[in-house]
């Protein structure tokens, strides 16, 4: 593969305009398309074969206008100066609802003055209102319109606060700030690797053409398929991290190779050659552990792993293609515009820190492994802790009317009317007469009402063909409480003779997708470490450096999982990194830093195909230096020295790029951005430091020629491809390149 790899390289170094010239365009004409054409997003969250997707698909059954998710918005009214009873309140909400009603798709406005309407105080009340024929992917936009219709309401100096009824997962995610801030800190980072402007706006370049191309792509493919809202900022996260992050690995071999006298195509055929085959391979790692999501049974889950894997798609044909087009047009100049006192290092100085890092290594490899072990181990116990829940908008940020709508709907009518449960009943036998209420009817609502922890139960609603009926049960607890749950599991043992009861609602769709996925997490897991430890079988024709290469990686999940622990499970960070206290919570100073917060259930899988990716993208890095090393002389030792010090500084200058776009991230108020920023960028730091630094060469250092030991049978059936491209590359004098340990021969 290093062979067509390097032709690849040369023929982008010899046309490099071409290539600009055509990525440039791509970029320009699908982020234009994505402006003019853009593709709605989807708030589906539909999970087939479940107890709530089957209440779900009963309420779209002749239920009327309003009952499919997304066609019901509310209107939270708060008086702070008095009852909303009083004549001119009374006047101005009217008012408002008759502007309501002007909006486009409104077919229902439901007064606050109604039965159920007003909180006991009479100082918080619901406008309810349902929608028919919208755009559900476009509920954001109606709903503002709807807020503005509120207006006469406000002109009196009270609040109208607009409730939409889609959950916390499929808020609508805009990150602007965080994606500069996440540039900005990795050209800083770059300027410091390398010392000169010219270097460290290649892999910004490319990383932005790469996110601007994947970003158009995917909006463009929301007229096809269902795009989640959230797979614009998984992509632009993964994307700009490993998109510089390949670069860099290239642009690095490539100024080493010119520093070593080779003409500017030859070192941009042979880095291609080298390094080009270690960003496939690495590319292909986080591609495939992303596509394995789609085993997960849960289609938002599934969507965003392959969706998020056009990203790095391509980051990958970017780094291969318009990386060696760069560096073809600069040639020499690549160290132009060099900056005072930044990478003025002799190339020898650079590497020997981290050479002599390997060789203490390498002299008491097992006092580092034991410390290494001891230390991940600590990182790793908190993980015992972790807790998962629906993390609902009583978690989001304190300027947000998702949030403002959330307290005063729980000071008014307490938490359970946050995540009511929508208990739907199929009927064995049609319903024809209605008056008096069937006894079917009676005795479900009776039997709602008696499930403990319930507080209220509505009326119950028959549809149209009177096949089902419909029982809202608000519950005792916010929809994040794990009890909610508990109430859920009881509401569907409840037996009614003539009727098949199934429970739907934002806190059972969430119980459903926990229970899919925690099913599913042993498949996708083993499927993602079978598949990864595959790819590095034929990467480098090593069953022992395959299974211990999948073995680390475990190990730095263990390590991310234990910081979300700490800082959301257990609290000891949740105010540091910026998230407001729930609602309910006390306002004391601790309280105020330290408080608990769940993490909802497909996140922990979401997170470990990402992270695995990714830390076997480091491990493919330093594993090519090793062997190569090991080819050209057959000293095991030796060889973890010297590839610990080639990959140490790019490797480190790699994570910390990854580290300040994901830290960066952090920064957004949306909750569920802060846990993968806080997991991806802790278990990239540890990774890269911990792991790559100090337990891999430890093990390799006491494996010795085992390392790359493969059975004979296995080193004739397994394909040549050859990515690190020694083949390229000639043996420095005196040292012939030795063979690899194979079973059955001399």
């Amino acid at each position: 593969m290093s062979g067509l790899l390097g032709r690849l390289g040369s023929w982008c170094a010899r046309h490099g305009r071409i290539v600009l010239a055509l990525w440039v365009a791509a970029a320009v004409l699908l982020t234009a398309g994505s402006v003019v054409f853009a593709g709605p997003v989807s708030n589906n969250v539909t999970i087939p074969g479940t107890d709530a997707q089957r209440a779900h698909d009963l309420m779209r059954d002749g239920f009327g206008p309003g009952y499919d998710p997304g066609g019901t918005v509310q209107i939270v009214l708060y008086s702070p100066d008095g009852p909303l009873t009083f004549q001119r309140r009374v006047r101005a909400v009217h008012r408002a609802m008759d502007e309501i009603r002007r909006v486009p798709h409104v077919v229902e406005v439901q007064s606050p003055y109604r039965v159920g309407g007003l909180a006991p105080s009479l100082e918080i009340g619901l406008i309810t209102v349902r929608l028919k024929g919208h755009d559900n992917g476009k509920l954001a936009e109606t709903t503002r319109r709807l807020s503005e219709a509120a207006e006469p309401v406000r002109a009196l100096g009270m609040e109208a606060v607009p409730a939409d009824a889609s959950t916390p997962a499929d808020k609508e995610i805009k990150t602007g700030t965080s994606e500069i801030i996440g540039v900005v800190c990795a050209l800083l980072v770059l300027l410091f690797a390398f010392g000169t402007l010219v270097a460290a706006m290649v892999p910004i370049f490319a990383a932005l053409v790469s996110i601007a191309t994947g970003l158009g792509v995917i909006s463009l493919l929301g007229h096809v398929v269902d795009v989640p809202k959230q797979a614009s900022i998984m992509a632009t996260m993964i994307g700009l991290g490993v998109g510089i992050d390949y670069a860099l690995f290239l642009l690095s071999r490539y100024r080493r190779l010119l520093a070593d006298g080779l003409p500017a195509h030859d070192a941009v055929r042979r880095t291609v050659a080298s390094s080009g085959g270690a960003v496939v391979f690495a590319g292909g790692t986080v591609i495939i552990a992303l596509s394995a999501l789609l085993l997960g049974g849960f289609p938002l889950l599934q969507t965003l792993g392959w969706i998020t894997g056009i990203s790095v798609v391509c980051a990958v044909l970017t780094s291969i293609t318009l990386v060696p087009a760069l560096l073809g047009l600069l040639g020499h100049r690549i160290n132009a515009l060099r900056l005072p006192f930044m990478g003025r290092r002799k190339r020898a100085d650079e590497a020997s820190g981290w050479s002599a890092l390997g060789a203490w290594v390498a002299r008491r490899p097992w006092s580092v492994l034991v410390l290494s072990l001891a230390v991940l181990a600590a990182l790793t116990a908190p993980a015992l802790a972790l807790k998962l829940g629906p993390l609902d908008d009583g978690y989001g940020d304190r300027d947000t009317a998702a949030r403002r709508s959330y307290e005063l709907m729980q000071a008014g009518f307490g938490p359970g009317i946050n995540g009511p449960l929508l208990v739907v009943a199929s009927l064995d036998e049609k319903v024809v007469d209605r008056d008096p209420a069937p006894a079917v009817l009676r005795l479900l609502k009776e039997k709602a009402g008696a499930v403990e922890g319930v507080a209220h139960v509505g009326e119950p609603v028959l549809n149209e063909g009177g096949t089902a009926v419909l029982v809202q049960a608000v519950t005792e607890y916010a929809p994040s409480d794990t009890r909610a749950l508990e109430v859920v599991e009881d509401m569907r043992a409840i037996r009614v003779p003539g009727a098949r009861v199934h429970v739907g609602g934002e806190v059972a769709a969430m119980s459903d997708a926990s229970a899919r996925i925690a099913d599913r997490t042993p498949l996708v897991v083993g499927v993602v470490v079978l598949l990864s430890a595959l790819l590095l079988l034929l990467a480098f024709r090593s069953p022992v450096v395959a299974i211990k290469a999948a073995l680390m990686n475990l190990v730095s999940l263990g390590a991310a999982f234990g910081a979300l622990s700490l800082v959301f499970s257990l609290g000891l960070g949740s105010g540091l990194v910026g998230m407001d206290p729930p609602v309910g919570a006390d306002d004391s100073y601790l309280t105020t830093l330290f408080f608990t917060v769940p993490i909802d259930s497909y996140i922990p899988l979401m997170l470990f195909a990402v992270l695995f990716g990714l830390s076997m993208d480091y491990e493919v890095f330093l594993l090519t230096a090793v062997r190569q090393a090991y080819l050209r002389h057959g000293d095991n030792r030796r060889a973890v020295a010297e590839g610990l010090g080639a990959t140490g500084r790019v490797i480190t200058s790699a994570a910390l790029i990854m580290v300040a776009v994901f830290v960066a991230f952090i920064a957004y108020p949306d909750p569920m951005v802060k846990i993968f920023g806080v997991g991806l960028a802790v278990a990239v730091a540890v990774d890269a430091t911990v792991i790559r630094g100090f337990l891999v060469p430890a093990t390799m250092v006491l494996l010795g020629r085992f390392n790359w030991w493969c059975p004979g049978w296995l080193d004739r059936i397994l394909p040549n491809l050859s990515i690190e491209g020694h083949e390229e590359e000639e043996s420095p004098a005196g040292e012939s390149r030795k063979e690899l340990v194979v079973a059955g021969h001399g």
